[in-house]
């Protein structure tokens, strides 16, 4: 998720590690779900998304420190910079409908193939550079 910072140094990612019982707890709550594959290129991690989202691929690069991240390229495969974007984060995507995607997408020049349900609160999923 973006920082209070513009540009590649970001912040600190932390992940949290459940035990089973607290993962059946958590699943067993009603919730909005955000289906994504996640596939490793270091240093990329790339979420390829599934459901209404499906379609939107981003990745996102992680550095051991600042200077590499700020000597990082894009890869040319990459048809948007959306680091300083808050709406491509998980909280803000889970929530997203198909077409609020394709309104994000389009400020990037970039046109959404139709496809899956566009409410929100099913799997989601859409590919965004």
């Amino acid at each position: 998720m973006p920082a209070n910072q513009l540009g590649a140094v970001q912040g600190l990612i932390t992940n949290t590690y459940l035990s089973q019982a607290e993962y059946d707890l958590l699943a067993s709550l009603s919730a909005a779900v955000l289906s994504k594959t996640r596939f490793s290129v270091p240093p990329l991690g790339v979420d390829v998304f599934e459901g209404p989202l499906k379609g939107l691929v981003l990745a996102e690069a992680e550095f051991s420190d600042d200077e590499e991240a700020l000597a990082f390229g894009s890869p040319a495969q990459c048809v948007a910079e959306v680091t300083d974007d808050v709406r491509p984060t998980g909280g803000k995507l889970v929530s997203a409908s198909r077409r609020e995607l394709s309104a994000w997408l389009a400020e990037y020049g970039i046109r959404l193939s139709p496809g899956a349900d566009s409410e929100p609160g099913h799997d989601h999923s859409a590919p965004m550079y």
